[in-house]
């Protein structure tokens, strides 16, 4: 019976021992298997990728082609100049600006006609005060005095006038040989009327003083008329009739507004850039587009600058028979640059913008078929496009009526 027993505890032993490994060996082999992560969707789903010499070639009949009234360029490659516009303002030029003074000390009177308003034009020989001089034995002597200067200044101002005279002429002729520059020649020629301008100053005041000198030694003395010494604006006037002034004393102005300068502040860092021997064009600040400007030939001035706004003045001539423009009036001066260099170019009504700003060209790939391409503008330069990239020099672009072929392509127009 006790066999029996410990029989049947061995087999049930061996058999919970079975049960045992049998699930040992199941979770073994049962090891479940983590799931894969699913991969994440793209940034963007393309159902196509078009490259851009797959774009739509437009094809139009002779029909369309005659009432869009498309026109063609060739692509060219050329240089081309960039220009910067600049701030100026109107200045009056060196030597137009004549102070008349009293030849000597005496009283004024008002001409026949009365004395012209300041801000009137005057004619040379306009007559502006007439001058009673003093016939005290101190002013007799103040008068040889004074006609013994004048007679040294038309000196001196006689031989200035006769070097600037030598000068123009060298000037010139170095130029004739190939040796000189205009800029030369042109220094010398202001030079030249500015000594001119100071000798006909000089020689009226030893006329007036030898006119004076002689009837004061006949025991008269007339008025002597105080005229204008030539065309121009009568700026300044400094007395009035019945006033009595000393020999020297500053009796009006007159300037010459004929001829005005463009005083351009620059920044010192754009001196090297810009082109300073090539004409600039002159506009006002408010002028539209298109609007025709007026060409001022750059001079030669006393050099000036200013240190708080980091500028250097450069100058322009202009001229102004008309009397269009007013010292002290701002302009727009539009100054060629240094850079020039041969670059790809097209009609600047050529290129075409699409909506995300891209530029682009139409370029003719046979007869009425045209195909649009990528542009790159660097800048322009009047009329012309100046590109970085585009199609090869020559080939055959829409130069107007580009916009209608866009407006086709993209079927906004047909």
């Amino acid at each position: 019976m006790k066999f029996l027993q410990r029989l049947a505890t061995v087999a049930l032993t061996l058999c919970l021992a079975a049960a045992v490994g049998a699930g040992a060996w199941w979770l073994v082999t049962n090891k479940p298997v983590a799931p894969k992560a699913e991969k994440p969707p793209g940034p963007a789903n393309v159902a196509k990728v078009v490259k851009e010499d797959d774009l739509n070639t437009v094809v139009l009949t002779e029909e369309a082609e005659k009432r869009v009234g498309l026109t063609l360029a060739a692509v060219e490659s050329k240089a081309v100049r960039r220009v910067r516009v600049y701030g100026g303002e109107v200045t009056v030029p060196v030597g137009r600006t004549i102070l008349v003074a009293a030849p000597l000390g005496g009283t004024l009177k008002a001409p026949t006609g009365g004395v012209p308003k300041a801000g009137s034009a005057v004619k040379t020989g306009t007559p502006v005060f007439q001058l009673i001089p003093l016939l005290t034995p101190d002013g007799r002597a103040t008068l040889t005095a004074a006609l013994a200067d004048a007679n040294g200044q038309v000196n001196t101002a006689k031989a200035s006038f006769d070097l600037t005279d030598i000068a123009v002429k060298r000037a010139e002729r170095v130029l004739r040989e190939g040796a000189g520059s205009q800029r030369q020649v042109d220094e010398a020629r202001a030079a030249f009327d500015v000594a001119k301008r100071t000798l006909d100053a000089a020689t009226a005041r030893q006329a007036v003083l030898n006119k004076v000198v002689g009837d004061a030694e006949g025991g008269t003395a007339a008025p002597i008329s105080i005229a204008a010494p030539e065309d121009g604006i009568l700026r300044v006037v400094s007395v009035l009739p019945g006033q009595t002034v000393p020999l020297g004393a500053a009796l009006f102005e007159v300037v010459d507004l004929s001829t005005l300068w463009v005083r351009v502040p620059l920044p010192v860092g754009d001196l090297d850039g810009i082109d300073r021997t090539e004409p600039a064009q002159v506009g006002k600040l408010s002028a539209p587009p298109g609007t025709r400007l007026l060409s001022a030939k750059p001079v030669t001035a006393p050099p000036s600058a200013n240190p708080l706004a980091a500028t250097v003045d450069v100058f322009y001539e202009i001229p102004n028979a008309d009397g269009r423009l007013t010292p002290g009036q701002r302009l727009g001066v539009t100054i060629p640059l240094a850079d020039a260099k041969e670059s790809l170019t097209v009609p600047w009504s050529a290129v075409v913008y699409d909506v995300h700003g891209g530029t682009w060209v139409y370029a003719q790939t046979a007869p009425r078929t045209y195909a649009r391409k990528r542009v790159v503008v660097l800048y322009t330069a009047g009329a012309d496009a100046v590109l970085a990239s585009g199609p090869a020099a020559g080939t055959r672009v829409v130069a107007h009526g580009g916009q209608e072929l866009f407006g086709a392509e993209t079927g906004f127009i047909k």
